[in-house]
């Protein structure tokens, strides 16, 4: 399923900072709190912000989860697109810099994100500071779309997920002292010292106090440099955000002669890094520009170009193209280590010689006709006996040695489930058996054998007995002699060891900061193309091969993977997951529903399993609708989901508990949604009915971050704030049935 889970070094800090707040004696109020009746105000007085910490108030009342009315209102909060920008603009203006950091479903983050960064008095509160914002969750799928144009994250308005998400690992760097704690402010003067840094707060009063306060600690800043009064081909060596915005649009709204203009400014000033504006050039629509910025990407020194690079080479173009960009990549692997490892990736995998055919060996096994096991009257044991009878009855024949090391070889891996109760005898009596292997193997080899099959049987002995060393450089050599087609298990075990040497020396490499010879890639990559169309080969491989090529990005190679994979795995759950985010990242929750509503139709006999996986993109499509904050689509997404999930039920393709725990989730999600609707009486619905479906599920968070016993938490609190007592006592009784575990404020 697609739920996902916390960033696993968030986890901790999630723990702490919900338990202190949820102990803490907090204040219930208003947000905006009138000065007392009895007393004057004083004109001298700051203006205050937020609400006091008092005795009575739980979390829900002091941090009141956002509403749709809310999340509809935009965030006024100005962040900058990067820290360099930050910092550079930090010293053009002399203001320093604030980093907001924030958590999907932690409480007092989704009222920030929610409420507070979209209320102009708030924003005030931050204009005298350069901000950025950091938060490792992902709200859109992608950040540019298929032309190159910025999608925004829906939370906070003027950067892309991945721009937030990139800026996270920057901060915990300089500023976090090892503690991913959120919410989380910190400011930081020209000098790059931190001022403050609040967390663990008790209240949102305090918070802003901070925030109102902190500009007075430095000198008072320029004026305002943004350079709006200017034309706009001097705004594009600006790092400004409000700059590259202005610059950007311009180029969309431009003639072609405007477009070319700004252009051309941006790769003559490339130490700015207008990487946005030149995106638009190299996935427009026009073939002319898109020619000069890559031509303009293979001259660039910098390596914030990098990834830019990188994307530009997934799309077909002419030889001498690609090699000039790849060749920038060499050029900026010098100060990038990620330059040097892409331009590997992208070497690799442009074609050229391979220990491996993968050509070939499809040829070789396309029609699917393989030879069948060999037979034996009896077990594996009796198999291995009649081979060890012929071995000892010929000792001076090479195949018989041959073919009883292989027997034995399969004996030995058999004992692992033939002593699955008993694993230490297993042990014991395989490493018996594998020495057995290596000697008769030895020997054949000695007597004159000679090719794949006594490398295979050495290499696999050697790697399962922990050799791994001797494993892998037999694997090279069984490699270079395997026949195109060969569907023994030996060829099967012999690949999937080789492709293994290979990924971890590749990997030894990267982690040691050294190049790596571009065929290394090539032959992994060309050993799963094999494995995939092996006899024996399984889905599991497949999801590797194409998690490593996602992981490489190579986005087009990866893709025509899995396609392949689900060709000849067709249910496989993992290739579906896999499938489901594929299509949610570049066709939407719409395209994902689209696309197994038109499954269904087209196999109406395996309805079943297919409105399995149909539940499952309505609840991928549903939760994509959350993190923008569509919430009646994510409303009848989950419906759909719910129906989608009962059909499989009714069919038969799936299990009941599993049914009944995805869909409690689904109904909570859908009681959320209602929550933040303002329609209590439909979430108090939902809510009941997912205790109702798996109670056991009510501590399990969802791909949004939140779990059905904080929804039924924030919901109780706003039942009783509203008289609604009836209902509150129904939802009560409700949770008090619940294992109080799963309604610790701090469940991970």
């Amino acid at each position: 399923m697609s739920y996902r889970t916390r960033p696993a070094l968030l986890r901790i800090s999630i723990c702490f900072a919900l338990a202190f707040a949820f102990l803490a004696p907090l204040a219930l109020g208003e947000d905006e709190p009138a000065p007392p009746k009895d007393e004057k105000a004083d004109p001298q007085a700051k203006p205050q912000y937020g609400t006091r910490e008092a005795a009575g108030v739980g979390r829900e009342g002091m941090w009141p989860a956002p509403t749709a009315k809310d999340w509809a209102k935009p965030c006024l909060l100005t962040f900058q697109r990067t820290w360099e920008d930050a910092v550079a603009v930090s010293k053009l203006t002399g203001k320093p810099i604030l980093c907001c950091i924030s958590m999907d479903g932690e409480i007092a983050s989704e009222h920030y994100a929610g409420v507070r960064y979209r209320e102009p008095a708030i924003a005030e509160l931050y204009k005298p500071y350069v901000c950025v914002i950091a938060s490792v969750y992902r709200h859109t799928p992608r950040d540019h779309d298929d032309q190159g144009r910025r999608i925004l994250c829906p939370r906070f308005g003027s950067v892309t997920c991945g721009e937030h998400i990139a800026i996270e690992p920057i901060l915990f760097e300089k500023f976090l002292d090892g503690k991913r704690i959120a919410p989380r402010h910190i400011m930081v003067d020209l000098d790059g010292k931190e001022l403050y840094d609040v967390y663990y707060a008790n209240d949102t009063a305090s918070v802003f106090d901070a925030i109102r306060d902190g500009p007075e600690k430095v000198p008072p800043p320029k004026a305002d440099v943004v350079r709006g009064d200017r034309p706009i081909l001097e705004r594009v060596n600006s790092r400004d955000m409000r700059d590259r915005r202005a610059v950007e649009k311009a180029y969309l709204e431009g003639d072609a002669a405007m477009r070319k203009q700004l252009l051309e400014k941006a790769i003559e000033h490339g130490d700015k890094a207008q990487l946005d504006l030149m995106r638009l050039a190299v996935q427009g629509l026009d073939v002319d520009l898109a020619k000069v910025a890559r031509k303009g990407l293979a001259e660039t020194k910098t390596a914030d170009a990098t990834q830019l690079i990188s994307d530009a080479l997934q799309a077909p173009m002419e030889k001498t193209e690609r090699d000039a960009l790849i060749g920038a990549l060499k050029r900026l692997g010098g100060d990038s280590a990620l330059a040097r490892w892409l331009a590997g990736v992208h070497e690799g995998l442009s074609g050229g010689k391979s220990a491996v055919d993968p050509q070939a060996w499809a040829k070789a096994l396309g029609t699917g006709a393989y030879p069948a096991p060999r037979k034996h009257a009896g077990s594996l044991d009796a198999a291995a006996e009649d081979k060890a009878r012929a071995a000892y009855e010929n000792p001076d024949d090479p195949e018989p040695q041959l073919e009883f090391a292989e027997a034995t070889l399969k004996l030995a891996l058999e004992t692992r489930r033939t002593y699955v109760t008993n694993p230490n005898m297993g042990k014991r009596i395989a490493r018996h058996l594998y020495a057995d292997v290596k000697r008769a193997g030895a020997e054949a080899e000695k007597l004159g054998a000679k090719g794949w099959r006594v490398d295979a049987v050495l290499g696999l002995a050697a790697y399962y007995t922990g050799d791994v060393k001797t494993g892998y450089a037999r694997a090279e050599a069984a490699m270079a002699d395997l026949p195109p087609g060969e569907s023994s298990w030996s060829s099967y075990a012999i690949v999937t060891v080789y492709a293994e040497s290979r990924w971890k020396a590749i990997k030894k490499n990267v982690r040691e900061n050294k190049d790596w010879p571009p065929q290394w890639l090539r032959d992994l990559h060309a050993a799963y193309s094999v494995l995939q169309k092996h006899p024996l080969g399984t889905d599991d491989q497949v999801v590797w091969h194409y998690e490593f090529l996602q992981w490489l990005g190579a986005e087009r190679k990866a893709g025509s993977v899995l396609r392949s994979g689900l060709g000849r795995f067709k249910n496989s759950m993992a290739l579906h997951e896999r499938l489901r985010k594929r299509i949610g990242r570049w066709q939407g929750p719409a395209g994902l529903e689209s696309y197994y509503a038109k499954q269904i139709e087209e196999r109406p006999e395996e309805h079943g399993v297919l409105s399995l996986f149909a539940g499952y993109a309505s609840v991928d499509a549903a939760e994509m609708y959350r993190s923008r904050k569509a919430f009646m689509p994510a409303h009848d997404a989950y419906g759909r989901a719910v129906t989608h999930f009962d059909a499989a039920l009714k069919a038969g393709a799936a299990r009941k508990a599993g049914i009944d725990h995805v869909v409690a989730l689904a109904l909570a999600g859908r009681a959320r949604v209602h929550y933040q609707l303002d329609n209590d009486k439909q979430a108090l619905v939902d809510i009941l009915l997912s205790f109702e479906r798996s109670p056991a599920s009510a501590g399990t968070r969802d791909g949004v971050g939140v779990n059905p016993g904080e929804t039924a938490q924030m919901l109780l609190a706003r039942l009783k704030k509203a008289g609604r007592l009836q209902g509150a006592t129904r939802l009560q009784e409700a949770m008090d049935k619940l294992d109080p575990e799963l309604l610790r404020p701090d469940r991970p």
